[in-house]
């Protein structure tokens, strides 16, 4: 059966797709505001390139914030729509931790404007530190504190080069460790709000 894996939760789009829990391909580049345009599109091709039949879609992983306002809710709205007419499982995974390098203890930031980051600390399938909102100075503090740790995500609004992480392959190796929503058409985005 297959997975499909979607995140719009940044100023990227990510759009996967798996067979038997093993990466087929992924697709992912720069789209600010223009993900809702690209995500079906993209997402048709890998179905249509690895001849798909809908009823052979088993699962969809997606990342459910934090993030940007609108783009947490494409990947979600799309995931909620699939699961609308498809008997398929859901599965909700936050979009800092998608961005965790492998089992490496990782320090995953998403620019959340006004000198403020969206973090989160994780070590392979464990959260080191729950998802929150901090200021940059705290954020950079953390970082100077924990030297052997990887930050991840584009980290340079705070003068930092992030390693770039590869969401779709964490969104498949967290499915694995994070049951199915009960009900796939009440997933809601996470707003962290101070």
């Amino acid at each position: 059966m297959f997975s499909i894996l979607l995140d719009s939760s940044n100023t990227s789009l990510t759009v996967g797709i798996a067979k038997n829990d093993v990466l087929l391909e992924s697709i992912s580049y720069e789209a600010w505001q223009t993900q809702s345009e690209h995500m079906i599109p993209e997402l048709d091709k890998l179905l249509d390139k690895y001849n798909v039949e809908r009823n052979q879609i088993s699962d969809v992983v997606v990342a459910i914030g934090p993030g940007s306002y609108t783009g947490v809710r494409i990947a979600i709205t799309i995931a909620k729509t699939i699961a609308a007419v498809l008997p398929v499982k859901v599965y909700a995974i936050s979009s800092l931790r998608c961005q965790k390098d492998g089992k490496n203890p990782s320090i995953c930031v998403i620019n959340a404007r006004s000198g403020r980051s969206y973090f989160g600390v994780y070590e392979d399938d464990k959260v080191l530190v729950e998802d929150q909102i901090l200021t940059n100075d705290k954020v950079q503090e953390y970082i100077a504190e924990h030297k052997d740790f990887v930050v991840c995500g584009n980290a340079s609004y705070l003068g930092i080069e992030g390693k770039q992480p590869d969401i779709a392959k964490e969104l498949l190796a967290l499915k694995k460790v994070v049951s199915p929503v009960a009900d796939p058409l009440a997933v809601k985005p996470v707003y962290m709000k101070d």
